[in-house]
């Protein structure tokens, strides 16, 4: 507010007037309520200059809700500023110019200011006189019908006829905001009680309209009550309506946002698993492309043992070239063979020996295999090069003796046997396990398959040439045991790296079982906790779907109590109907009453109209001897006053001469020595 003071002072000094002292104590002291929120300047004189700074400041936001000027006098082109100010405003809501005296320029301005304000909710016009000016008081209702935002007029005493009646019934037929109107003591009469009655089928949301002083008729006074308490009561219902549905569609839009983040928990939920589905998924992948990498080193294993067999093979061809070349030889060497069969024989202990302790170094490995059932594949494939290993070690041991081959022979098959059996428990465990792997190892146990095929053909071949090559061999052991010495150490150098590459293997396989067991691990835990927050989310589905069908519930049964007040509207609307159907009737055969009435009531009007110029041509001389008569009594109180002042002198003079009398006479002078 001390702003807005400011502001006032600074455009009256720019307007060269000085601003209004009882102005500056309004806005200084308490013309506002305590909480700021009202000005009251009533019954301050405002000038032209403090009403041209007002309308300059109200544009746009003001820092009171309420402005009262009360009689104010204000002239025409002070009301005209001041409300082509609040045109624009935002903030004042209750506006009062009550015994202004408004003329046609003031109804003008007010027609404006209700066409364009958008916040006023109460306006007070009474004793203003607006009726007097038709041009002025039809715009002012022209305004008032286009305005949707004011709720209180009040219209008391402004000499309003019928003709100004039919204008606010036409305002207020296409007005959908004002709830109360007062237009107590005007003029109205029967025809404007009438053209209010009518405007009211049409407006539906006026509720208090007071028609007190204005010589309109019991029985339309009583139809208009009627019409309010209707109104009224459309009112209430629609609020209560309003309200529930309010209330509805709060519940509606909690219901909503609940669902909404059920929803978004949900798919974060769904997210967060996907995210560990295919976090898991990539590290299967990785595992699945370690165990490629695994099985493309064994294939290329596979492929330089081929390589060695082709050289074996190779060998072979040499070696049989060397047998034709040394069958001249065998008779040499036939009498050296008894010399040599001692040494051969302790060699051959000493062989036996050697493959008791490869027996049992074999059987240890086939049982650390059986424990280590999830390995069998990679097992499988190391058996097979051993038992390749161990095929080269009987060929080799084969060209020496024939006694070890037909023991190697049988030691094989039973290995070969063991490994059947270990592969028959591995299947059965790898189905109890690892169900989810079936088919990378069924597409290896193919593979392996395909692999012990060859590989049989193969040693079924290599068989039949160490049949074909034992009946040479004992014609060639002499030359051979030359060859034996370097094959042996041959053969104990790769043992070593093959025993040193099995145990680097198994390590890493038991490693990646590990890791692999425990990746199905927690994909069953993920899957475990998938499944309860499915089941969570479907039971909290189902609870807010019994929610919403016990909301269904609830609007149908407010469905039902609206339609069966619309009925009970109805009828009471039919009733009323009847009611007026038959008022219609009474009022037909007073109409024939009223027209006989209407001509007195028209010389009755010209009476008044000629009594109320004569009253005021009187009241106009009565004013003027009023101030004639002020103007005398002026006059006597200064010849009062001078009077007064004279006789104050004369008694002034008196007494100094009586006092000059006093001291003059001897008695004075008696009194003085005294």
């Amino acid at each position: 507010m001390e702003d807005f003071r400011r502001a006032y002072s600074r455009l009256c000094a720019a307007g060269g007037a000085a601003p209004q002292e009882a102005v500056m104590r309004r806005l200084r002291g308490r013309g506002t309520a305590a909480g700021g929120g009202r000005l009251d300047l009533s019954a301050q004189s405002l000038s032209l200059e403090t009403c041209g700074a007002l309308g300059r400041l109200l544009p746009g936001g003001a820092p009171f809700a309420e402005l009262a000027l009360s009689d104010c006098g204000l002239s025409e082109e002070g009301a005209k500023l001041l409300l082509d100010g609040l045109c624009s405003n935002t903030t004042v809501k209750s506006l009062d110019l009550k015994g202004n005296n408004l003329r046609t320029m003031g109804a003008e301005a007010l027609g404006e200011l209700l066409r364009q304000n958008k916040s006023i909710r109460s306006l007070v016009l009474e004793w203003n006189s607006l009726g007097v000016w038709e041009e002025g008081f039809s715009f002012f209702c022209h305004g008032l019908g286009e305005n949707n935002c004011l709720r209180r007029l009040d219209l008391r005493n402004n000499q309003i006829n019928h003709q100004g009646a039919g204008e606010l019934a036409a305002a207020l037929k296409q007005n959908a905001s004002l709830q109360e109107l007062d237009l107590r003591w005007n003029n109205i009469g029967l025809l404007g009680g009438r053209a209010l009655l009518n405007c009211l089928h049409s407006n539906k949301t006026l509720k208090r309209l007071e028609l007190a002083g204005n010589n309109v008729p019991s029985d339309i006074l009583k139809a208009i009550a009627q019409a309010m308490d209707h109104n009224q009561d459309r009112q209430n219902i629609l609020s209560e309506t309003q309200n529930r549905a309010y209330i509805l569609s709060k519940e509606i839009v909690s219901l909503k946002d609940e669902k909404t983040k059920q929803f978004l928990d949900l798919m974060d939920t769904i997210d967060k698993q996907r995210e560990e589905i295919a976090r898991s998924g990539r590290m299967s992948a990785a595992r699945v492309s370690q165990l490629q990498e695994a099985l493309d080193e064994q294939h290329s294993i596979m492929n330089s043992l081929k390589a060695k067999l082709q050289m074996t093979e190779a060998a072979l061809a040499l070696s049989e070239q060397k047998v034709h070349d040394l069958g001249e030889l065998l008779s040499a060497t036939k009498q050296e063979q008894t010399s040599m069969a001692e040494c051969h024989f302790t060699e051959l202990q000493k062989q036996k020996q050697e493959s008791a302790d490869r027996e049992g170094k074999l059987l240890r490995d086939l049982s650390a295999a059986s424990e280590k059932n999830l390995l069998l594949r990679n097992q499988v494939d190391e058996l097979e090069k051993k038992c390749k290993v161990q095929q080269d070690q009987l060929f080799q041991v084969k060209q020496d003796l024939t006694n070890t081959t037909a023991e190697l022979k049988l030691r094989a098959v039973q290995a070969e046997e063991r490994l059947e059996m270990e592969k028959r428990r591995f299947k059965q465990s790898l189905e109890d396990v690892e169900s989810l792997r079936v088919k990378e190892v069924d597409h290896m146990t193919q593979h392996i398959e395909a692999c012990e095929r060859s590989m049989q053909d193969r040693i079924q071949r290599l068989e039949a040439v160490r049949i074909a090559l034992e009946e040479e061999l004992s014609q060639v052991k002499a030359a051979v045991l030359t060859e034996r010495g370097q094959a042996e150490e041959e053969l104990i150098k790769v043992r070593n790296q093959a025993r040193l590459e099995e145990q680097q293997r198994l390590e890493h396989l038991e490693e990646k079982l590990r890791l692999m067991t425990k990746s199905r691990d927690e994909a069953q835990n993920c899957c475990l906790k998938q499944k309860q927050m499915v089941a969570e989310a479907q039971a909290k589905v189902n609870q807010l779907s019994l929610h919403a069908d016990g909301l269904r519930r609830r609007l149908e049964e407010l469905q039902q109590d609206l339609n069966s007040k619309e009925e009970e509207k109805v009828t009471e609307v039919n009733k009323m109907k009847v009611e007026l159907q038959e008022q219609i009737g009474h009022l037909q055969a007073e109409r024939t009453a009223q027209d006989g009435l209407r001509e007195k009531i028209a010389a009755l009007e010209r009476q008044l109209k000629t009594l109320s110029s004569n009253h005021r041509e009187a009241l106009l001389d009565k004013e003027s001897e009023i101030s004639m008569l002020l103007e005398k009594l002026r006059m006597k109180e200064a010849d009062i006053s001078r009077m007064r002042e004279e006789e104050a002198q004369r008694a002034n003079f008196l007494q100094n001469a009586i006092m000059a009398y006093v001291q003059g006479s001897p008695l004075g002078t008696h009194s003085s020595r005294k």
